[in-house]
């Protein structure tokens, strides 16, 4: 039987891991042009890489959260953050493209299936009775958030004193801490939690129920957005002349603000209609994308910008995990919102190859900000029928 942990450790440690884990990843766009600088490649290269990552990451996100469903998260998580490790070591020692995608794309995207706040969430969703459970998701969420805000500027830090891959390695020491935070997320959903299915029962219940599947697409805009803007727009800065350091303050501020989002999106879940909130947050991300792309880029500008996007940034994951819990329950949720989340995934992987393939044809980002404003009025719209309540089969249930 698993040791049982106090539940401020339980939470401090799965925000640890999520801090980490989203962090790191936070900042890789800081590594951009060095590394392409390094390798001799165009910058499509990288951003294949980093798309593949993505990719990656959102398929191996249901296997991952299958597993931590049936064998426990704190096992999963384990074997993620020495993954990361390895990843992250293989992408400073390979040379060629090849070998870089299956590095940095491949397996760190295996890594992040493993690590993610995701499987954290699933941990929670066990351990926090209904009422609270909105408001762990954003705890867990905002730590994920502050890891970029010690990430951004770390990374930036790292890579202009001691070179891009000194830095990497001295990620992949951070990430190995993911194991021992692990220990405490030990166990998975008791087998009586909710009506009783199997996972392939759950799968095809959700997948024909009408508000699931409209958070399926509603979440790729999510994934596209951050994706896009993480990869992106450090290098996107350095092309108008703003530098590396204020990259890294854009990351960080996203980071910082995203923090304040995610803990107002958590308790506003526990009062308000979580789907009429995702609407309100993805109108407001166009509305920020389109203001900054219609204003003159400055300093001054991105950091209005950054604290925008940041307080919109990973605010819609409290709410989203929230609907997948209160529609299905907690037996299955980590799986369920993997398959979720790899839509988001797929969104990230269209953002991040979109905008080099965009860069690469045109010298310029400017349409993939704009298909960004697009996304998000589409996104709005697509979360105002989704049914804030429990499935059929869950609402029908004895209590």
């Amino acid at each position: 039987m698993a040791r049982s942990y106090s539940l401020p450790l339980i939470l401090a440690c799965g925000s640890g891991i999520a801090l980490i884990s989203l962090g790191e990843r936070s900042s890789f766009g800081l590594f951009q042009n060095d590394l392409v600088a390094s390798r001799e490649w165009g910058r499509e290269t990288f951003a294949f890489a980093f798309a593949l990552q993505n990719l990656v990451w959102g398929l191996g996100q249901p296997i991952a959260g299958a597993l931590a469903d049936r064998y426990g998260s704190a096992r999963v998580l384990a074997v993620g953050g020495l993954a990361y490790a390895l990843a992250l070591v293989g992408t400073v020692h390979v040379e060629g493209a090849l070998a870089t995608h299956v590095m940095f794309g491949v397996l760190l995207g295996l890594a992040m299936s493993a690590s993610s706040f995701t499987i954290v969430l699933s941990a929670f969703g066990r351990l926090v009775t209904p009422a609270k459970r909105s408001l762990a998701f954003g705890v867990g969420t905002a730590a994920g958030s502050l890891g970029m805000f010690v990430f951004g500027p770390l990374g930036a830090v790292l890579i202009s004193n001691g070179g891009w891959a000194q830095a990497m390695l001295i990620f992949a020491v951070i990430s190995l801490l993911v194991v021992p935070l692990a220990i405490p997320l030990q166990g998975r959903a008791p087998e009586g939690t909710g009506p009783q299915q199997s996972l392939s029962e759950a799968l095809r219940e959700a997948l024909a129920y009408k508000s699931y599947v409209l958070l399926v697409f509603g979440f790729f805009v999510c994934g596209f957005h951050v994706a896009f803007i993480i990869a992106h727009m450090p290098a996107y800065l350095e092309d108008v002349g703003l530098g590396t350091a204020l990259g890294g303050t854009a990351i960080a501020l996203i980071g910082l603000f995203n923090v304040a989002g995610s803990l107002a999106a958590g308790a506003v879940g526990q009062r308000y209609s979580k789907s009429y909130s995702l609407s309100v947050l993805y109108l407001l991300r166009s509305a920020a994308i389109m203001g900054f792309v219609l204003t003159p880029i400055s300093g001054t500008s991105v950091i209005l910008f950054s604290c925008a996007m940041g307080l919109l940034w990973l605010s819609t994951v409290p709410l989203t995990s929230g609907l997948v819990a209160v529609m299905f329950g907690p037996r299955y949720m980590a799986t369920l919102f993997g398959v979720v989340f790899f839509s988001h995934q797929v969104g990230s992987f269209v953002g991040v190859w979109l905008g080099g393939e965009i860069y690469a044809r045109t010298g310029s980002y400017d349409m993939l900000w704009w298909i960004g404003v697009a996304l998000g009025v589409i996104a709005a719209l697509v979360h105002l029928p989704i049914r804030d309540a429990p499935a059929p089969r869950l609402a029908a249930a004895p209590a």
